[in-house]
């Protein structure tokens, strides 16, 4: 597997290494080695499949804080998505900061994303179905989350997910990225 550290400290793009021959071929998607001599540390807990029916779909930005707070290994693996991702750690050189990435089910590329950032996506193509691993239970208590137009994080999606998105994810207030430097949550 390939590794690559994005902008965002501990984000990190994951390609797999493909053994192919006339019959297909083999790659290797995750490996609890490999991933520690990245720096990496995934305990999977949960595995989730998520099935969006239309393009524009958005579903998140959530993420927990301690002591549930999950570290999430996606990989799309029908369609094309935006996976978007934002620094809610305090302590961070890129508190605040967002990043979009594209995964394809045709690339294969995987994405790390490390406890602390929030995590969502928007479906460019319809019927795109994605599989993510997570570190964490879900724990409402410790359930957070970023409105996908919050215009203080100022987000730039692909798409307008017009009617798209949960009642939950809709709701979400504006960020008090202030709030959250000086402890609150």
């Amino acid at each position: 597997m390939i590794f690559t550290e994005l902008e965002i400290p501990g984000l990190t793009l994951i390609e797999p290494e493909w053994i192919g021959d006339e019959r297909g071929g083999f790659a290797k998607v995750y490996s609890v080695d490999q991933f520690a001599e990245a720096g990496l540390e995934l305990d999977i807990i949960d595995t989730n499949l998520s099935r969006s029916a239309r393009a524009g779909q958005i579903r998140g930005l959530h993420y927990q804080v301690a002591p549930h707070a999950e570290t999430k290994f996606i990989r799309c693996i029908k369609g094309t998505l935006v996976d978007m991702v934002v620094d809610m750690r305090p302590d961070s050189p890129t508190f605040g900061k967002w990043r979009a990435t594209e995964l394809t089910a045709e690339s294969h590329q995987m994405l790390y994303v490390p406890a602390g950032l929030a995590h969502g996506f928007q479906t460019t193509e319809d019927e795109t179905w994605a599989l993510y691993h997570s570190s964490a239970r879900w724990a409402p208590e410790s359930e957070r989350g970023v409105r996908w137009d919050d215009p203080g994080i100022g987000m730039e999606w692909p798409l307008d997910p017009g009617d798209t998105l949960s009642d939950k994810d809709k709701a979400w207030a504006d960020v008090d990225l202030d709030a959250i430097a000086s402890g609150g949550s």
